[in-house]
């Protein structure tokens, strides 16, 4: 009789027992009943809560600026003296704004008429200056020659403050709107060439030797190629040129008279009616906000749309 040794009999159980591990597997799986796990539905507490702390992380601090500079401007004036107090100024305009657009003669209007009539000299002469800027900037930016050509003189142009160009606007045109037209349509040109002929500029120049090879058109190129990459640039020069444009427009007013925002505090100033003075300044403040957030806006709906 052949004796059986416990090291042959191992390899054999273990060979089983690996043998049987898949099908006590597969009837553990088969006894157990499949039960569908239903996918995570959104927490909208969460995304409420998220929104709510977005809208106080942009709404607040603000705010607490815009507290801290009344509180200051209130401590300032507590004692008296010629800057009238937050609370007189406030009493001032809920006058003033009861009725901004009153006529009582060509230059005695109400305080909406005057920043209407600003905002369109500002729309005129900075429309001019994209008209003729934006194209300009491809231009320089396109060809090197024209750029060696014009810069020097962009140059010598650019640092000349934008009201100097006022008596020749009233010396070539006669009347004090153009003229203001004319100043505004100066100092609104430069930022716009000078950032569109840089975006120009920097365009890789393998899209040019592509559109080269492809037998482009001058104007496919620009349309297809140099647009959508300068747009950014573009758009930089554009909201400065508006900023600089409702600064300018103020100082402007001020020299020629008639009806807009700058004349309007001029006027006050020779009525002497400060607390009049403080809210025009609150006023053109918010008015310049309100156009660089729309411009702003607006570079955000074209970037997406290019």
């Amino acid at each position: 009789m052949t004796a059986i040794t416990i090291d042959e009999l191992a390899p054999t159980k273990r060979s089983s027992e690996l043998d049987a591990a898949p099908q006590a597997k597969q009837f553990v799986a088969s006894s157990v009943p499949s039960v569908p796990i239903a996918a995570a539905a959104p927490n909208s507490a969460t995304e409420s809560a998220a929104t709510l702390r977005a809208f106080f992380a942009a709404v607040l601090p603000p705010l607490f600026g815009l507290m801290l500079l009344i509180g200051a401007w209130h401590l300032a004036t507590r004692g008296g003296g010629a800057i009238p107090s937050p609370a007189k100024t406030w009493d001032a305009a809920t006058i003033l704004f009861a009725d901004p657009f009153y006529r009582n003669g060509p230059n005695d209007q109400g305080i909406g008429w005057n920043i209407l009539a600003s905002l369109q000299r500002v729309g005129i002469g900075f429309g001019f200056a994209a008209l003729v800027g934006i194209p300009a900037g491809f231009l320089l930016g396109r060809f090197a020659l024209l750029a060696r050509i014009v810069n020097p003189l962009i140059s010598l142009l650019r640092p000349v403050s934008p009201l100097a160009w006022l008596p020749i606007g009233l010396l070539v045109f006669k009347r004090a709107d153009p003229a203001a037209t004319w100043t505004i349509f100066i100092c609104s040109i430069w930022p716009m060439i000078m950032n569109t002929a840089q975006g120009v500029q920097r365009v890789p120049q393998d899209y040019l030797n592509v559109a080269r090879v492809l037998d482009l058109s001058e104007w496919k190129v620009i349309t297809r190629i140099l647009f959508p990459s300068v747009l950014p640039y573009m758009l930089t020069g554009i909201r400065l040129s508006i900023g600089t444009a409702w600064l300018v427009i103020v100082a402007a007013e001020m020299l020629t008279g008639g009806v807009g925002i700058g004349f309007w505090v001029w006027d006050e100033w020779n009525n002497l009616k400060v607390e009049h003075i403080i809210i025009a300044i609150f006023v053109i403040g918010i008015v310049g906000l309100l156009l660089e957030q729309l411009l702003l806006l607006l570079a955000k709906r074209l970037h997406t749309e290019v």
